[in-house]
């Protein structure tokens, strides 16, 4: 069956290009920075948004009529599902997907007729990716949707709920190996809290440290060579959630030795709702060696919560780019469209007008960013406000060879510091001219 009929495979066309279903930056094969496109950002599509979103929202019911919903029994209808999916990513050429569990197939009534659900699912996956050749860049668990987390999975003050998520977390990991997996994310969904007042934060802390250790020994003594994903989120469902931005989430990783087998996710809808921008969160991240992959999407300026758009902010995203570059790329991951089309957006062709844009857009980011790095005066500007570390005092201070007494010493010697502008419109300017 065919479930996206009339759409044809979508190919690069070029900048003049004014078909909605052909790139017009994304040539997958172009050389920036001696990397192909397609290996710079690894484009995955998000299966839970794409294939399982029926537009429903607290206000009204679905607005979508999936062309491969039946009525048939749970693994009849996972298969349809999976069988358009696969449709879709080969048409998009989309090289990747990323799936919790649950996504491939409804949750069974009992972890063992679960097991058996999922079981099925990766069979049938696995002949797909064989066929195709799209591979899974990482797989997670909902730790976050089912009664039975509302206060919390590996956080949650009940032991058989910490029990019943690891149980879980071990049957995801199973399936996410057996795919060939390259990587595996934690999102805490609902670790954190509301209150203070019934919560014990450093118990929880410990717990979830323990959790993620369990859950990775897991996984290295099966053969997973991937790297694992923490992404961060501040708030939404949880009041406070502990992996509240970059810098928390690395601090967790290194206070509980963490850090050298968890790298991190940054989605940019979760970066904004933290108080940060996209580009902060990458910059922090990369600066901890922990830049590991990237959701794609965007909020709304009004709306103060998780929308999930599809990025269409290519100033921001050259920005992010310019990270990216510096950094030397993601390690491990990819850039996943974590991402919905929106309520009334409601024919299948919008699935892939969303995609196109979202691929183009970075395709277009990554193009001027290494236009800005390569033909610029950016970085050589950059480089010149720093320049007095570069050689003597300056740099026995970088090197922490001066004293406070040395530093007071020095100051004295030369008086008031002359006043010296950062340029900012300037490098703006220089940022704007490449898009």
């Amino acid at each position: 069956m065919t479930y996206f009929p009339g759409i044809d495979s979508i190919v690069y066309e070029g900048p003049e290009s004014d078909n909605p279903l052909a790139f017009r930056f994304y040539d997958r094969n172009r050389l920036i920075a001696g990397k192909p496109l397609s290996e710079h950002f690894k484009f995955a599509c998000a299966y839970w948004h794409t294939f399982c979103n029926s537009g429903g929202d607290p206000f009204g019911a679905g607005t979508r009529s999936f062309p491969w919903s039946s009525d048939g029994d749970a693994i009849s209808n996972g298969k349809s599902k999976m069988d358009a999916a696969f449709e879709f990513m080969s048409k998009l050429g989309l090289d990747y997907f990323c799936f919790h569990d649950y996504d491939l197939i409804d949750e069974g009534a009992t972890l063992v007729e679960s097991e058996h659900r999922l079981m099925a699912m990766t069979d049938h996956a696995r002949d797909l990716m064989h066929s195709t050749g799209i591979k899974v860049l990482w797989g997670t668990a909902n730790l976050f949707s089912h009664p039975r987390y509302m206060n919390g999975a590996a956080t949650n003050p009940d032991f058989q709920v910490v029990s019943r998520a690891a149980a879980q977390v071990k049957l995801a990991l199973d399936a996410t190996m057996r795919l060939d997996g390259e990587n595996y994310v934690f999102w805490g969904g609902r670790e954190g809290y509301m209150s203070l007042l019934n919560t014990d934060m450093k118990r929880e802390l410990a717990h979830l440290a323990t959790f993620l250790h369990k859950a990775k020994d897991y996984a290295r003594n099966q053969g997973f060579q991937g790297t694992f994903f923490i992404e961060p989120k501040p708030c939404e469902p949880s009041k406070h959630q502990y992996d509240y931005d970059a810098a928390t989430v690395i601090g967790f990783l290194q206070e509980y030795g963490l850090d050298k087998d968890f790298k991190l996710n940054i989605e940019v809808n979760h970066a904004t709702l933290s108080g940060h921008t996209f580009q902060h969160e990458l910059q922090v991240a990369s600066n901890a060696g922990m830049l590991g992959s990237i959701d794609a999407n965007r909020g709304d300026n009004q709306n103060g919560w998780d929308t999930d758009q599809f990025p269409n902010n290519l100033y921001e995203i050259t920005e992010a780019m310019l990270v990216l570059l510096r950094s030397g790329g993601l390690q491990g991951g990819g850039v996943n469209f974590d991402a919905k089309v929106r309520r009334n957006s409601t024919d299948p062709v919008d699935l892939f007008h969303a995609h196109v844009g979202g691929m183009d857009l970075f395709a277009r980011g990554l193009i001027a960013a290494d236009r800005v790095l390569q033909s610029s005066p950016l970085e050589a500007m950059r480089s010149e406000r720093y320049a007095s570390f570069d050689a003597g005092k300056g740099a026995a201070f970088e090197r922490g060879e001066l004293s406070l007494s040395e530093l007071h010493a020095h100051a004295i010697s030369f008086g008031e510091p002359a006043q010296r502008s950062g340029h900012q419109e300037l490098y703006e300017n220089i940022l704007n001219r490449q898009l």
